[in-house]
């Protein structure tokens, strides 16, 4: 039988989730209940757009394949590891077509089935949100614990990873936090870079639809110089950040 995908959307030529332009898939499904999450509307299951076996999505990556030879396919969400069996045979039929692969996770499931996704997919984007684990939970609502074991395992089996972290005044901005967070992922030597992602005011109208409390209305977006101090302290644990 085959395995259905509960998919919120997708975007066929993304630049910004991974090397390259990509397909870029959101599933449906998180977790997580990040305060400043831009997609509240990937939170419940039952609230897919679309179902789509794997080879229906296929069907349409097939069609830009032209265009994402140069990069490949992300699936983001949501949390895709929350629909691990649908992610295996995505990727098996990638790699048969030898399109380049890309897991976009906040790393919170760990488990067996988790880590035969791994096997399968060529890099991972990997949101660790905080380093402190009170300030964790308080953005995301879940415990830290299993992100950080996730990121070590990615370092075992030697993983491509390109690191997210979310810059939110008030939040994530305070200089001890940013020299642990920077020191935690000095350690992970197979991180390729790492990308500071300002907190902006773009998902609120999707929390007002959802009818839902949006707690950072009143949260400013970060300064440039917020955003420099973060990528200074960042570049001196020798971290390689986006050049601008």
């Amino acid at each position: 039988m085959e395995v259905k995908g509960y998919i919120h959307s997708f975007e066929s030529f993304g630049t910004k989730d991974g090397p390259g332009i990509r397909f870029v898939l959101f599933l449906q499904g998180c977790p997580l209940r990040c305060l400043y999450c831009h997609n509240v509307d990937t939170w419940e299951i039952k609230d897919k757009k679309m179902v789509m076996t794997a080879q229906e999505v296929m069907k349409e990556i097939l069609k830009v394949k032209g265009f994402i030879k140069t990069g490949g396919v992300t699936v983001s969400g949501g949390e895709p590891l929350m629909q691990p069996e649908f992610l295996m045979e995505l990727f098996k039929l990638c790699r048969e077509n030898k399109i380049h692969t890309a897991l976009d996770t906040s790393g919170y499931i760990f488990n067996e089935k988790a880590k035969k996704v791994l096997e399968l997919v060529d890099m991972v984007l990997l949101d660790i949100k905080h380093i402190n684990p009170e300030k964790y939970k308080i953005l995301t609502s879940v415990d830290l614990e299993n992100t950080l074991k996730f990121a070590k395992y990615l370092k075992e089996i030697n993983k491509p990873v390109w690191l997210r972290y979310v810059l939110v005044p008030g939040y994530s901005d305070d200089e001890k936090d940013l020299h642990d967070w920077a020191k935690f992922a000095s350690q992970l030597t197979n991180v390729e870079r790492v990308d500071i992602l300002p907190f902006h005011q773009m998902g609120k109208s999707k929390w007002e639809k959802m009818k839902k409390v949006y707690k950072l209305q009143d949260t400013p977006t970060p300064t440039k110089e917020l955003i420099d101090k973060a990528e200074d302290i960042f570049r001196s644990y020798g971290l390689k950040m986006l050049e601008k």
